[in-house]
């Protein structure tokens, strides 16, 4: 059985061909990417033991993103609502630009500045992780290039209009399902023919080994606030913890648990909620809760949505930063190893979920992808004793779907 080792990162517990449990992760990519990614593996384990890359990182993670740590706050009415545990949310979505993607593009766009390059390009479904790129490099004085499927290009609006006023240039994929899937292959190939001059960021936890480590190193913020934030609000980390975050790529899940791998997993555990797709449907971006096999995507073996021929399978979600039918080699690594629970909601829990929090909460306004994880906080609340306590990675904002939220629930 796949076994975590203690005290070493879980980005840095692959073996030297970057898989991850020997079948995990790993690095399919043409030849003409051999150098670059070489190149960019020896910068980054350079730079991440360099005092100066490092201070110039914190600054930024502990300043610029927001002044001091996200918040980390108890969801009073929530909890009272529902009874059984505490419920409480690490509201990410408080940083710079709305969502966690903003760790991994501030990361990003100093690695491109060290690389003496000037061109940063990136994926987006859900929009956020174009918007947060878009913002760095304006920031850093950097031009940015955003792929974006065209179905997620007209369904999350308010960040595409948000990319170009901070000066990207937004590239819809008219490709396949034209979603997230479509604008990581495309932006993938535009990297094979610009590499010498481009930087390419990656938006989650996915595809060659060192773009997992990254991104995955960036997001890891998350969890080293939360945990010096939980000490402050219950004086030790409590006896029962669950730890619940919406899983798509995997990165803000990886960002939350980052920090508490090596506790037992009956102290505090981890749930990765996936997106179930429309109750009536059989269409889902959930590969680790229905089991997928594993299958090679965007340049790393993971568990993927496929049919019986092994194709890729066409995925279906309200959320847009969920509709992917891969997921990190992180997280199939967690489940493998059983350190990590996985499950699925649909969209109409996720709408639920949201109406919900509106109504009891007005200190946070989660966006939909979160709502799948406060979905599963209040299906398992109530059977729970009000020693546990649930924290819910609230990553992002909901202002991107207000379209969507109206049409669905008639208001926003």
């Amino acid at each position: 059985m796949i076994k975590l080792k203690k005290n070493i990162p879980l980005i840095d517990q692959h073996d030297k061909h970057g898989f991850w449990g020997g079948k995990f992760g790993g690095s399919f990519i043409p030849e003409t990417l051999r150098k670059p990614i070489d190149d960019l593996t020896v910068k980054f384990e350079k730079l991440r033991k360099d005092k100066k890359f490092l201070a110039e990182r914190d600054y930024y993670y502990n300043n610029w993103v927001h002044k001091g740590p996200t918040p980390f706050i108890k969801l009073e009415n929530l909890t009272n609502h529902l009874g059984g545990a505490r419920i409480y949310a690490k509201v990410v979505s408080a940083a710079r630009g709305g969502a966690h993607k903003i760790y991994g593009a501030i990361t990003a766009a100093m690695l491109c500045k060290k690389m003496n390059k000037r061109y940063l390009v990136t994926d987006t479904g859900a929009g956020y992780n174009g918007k947060m790129f878009s913002i760095a490099a304006k920031h850093f004085g950097l031009k940015c290039k955003v792929f974006m499927g065209h179905k997620d290009y007209l369904r999350q609006q308010p960040n595409v209009d948000a990319m170009k006023k901070n000066g990207a240039e937004v590239v819809p994929v008219y490709t396949g399902s034209q979603t997230l899937v479509d604008a990581v292959s495309e932006v993938m190939r535009y990297w094979v023919s610009n590499h010498e001059k481009v930087h390419l960021g990656v938006g989650s936890t996915v595809s060659a080994n060192i773009f997992v480590k990254i991104c995955g190193w960036s997001t890891a913020q998350i969890s080293r606030e939360l945990k010096k934030q939980m000490i402050d609000e219950f004086g030790k980390i409590p006896k029962k913890v669950k730890l619940l975050n919406c899983v798509g790529g995997g990165s803000s899940a990886y960002g939350l648990w980052s920090e508490f791998m090596d506790y037992d997993k009956r102290q505090i555990s981890f749930e990765g909620i996936e997106a179930g797709g429309p109750k009536n449907s059989k269409k889902h971006a959930a590969p680790l809760s229905n089991n997928s096999k594993i299958g090679v995507l965007h340049g790393a073996a993971q568990m993927v949505c496929q049919d019986k021929f092994g194709q890729i399978s066409e995925t279906e979600s309200i959320s847009a930063g969920l509709d992917y039918p891969g997921v990190s080699p992180l997280h199939c690594f967690l489940k493998e190893a059983g350190r990590a629970n996985y499950v699925s909601q649909t969209d109409e829990d996720a709408l639920s979920a949201y109406k919900l929090i509106r109504k009891l909460e007005n200190k946070i306004n989660p966006s939909l992808e979160p709502s799948h994880a406060f979905a599963r906080a209040i299906a398992i609340a109530p059977k729970l004793s009000k020693n546990t306590i649930i924290i819910v990675n609230s990553c992002g904002d909901a202002l991107k779907d207000k379209h969507i939220i109206k049409k669905r629930l008639g208001k926003y």
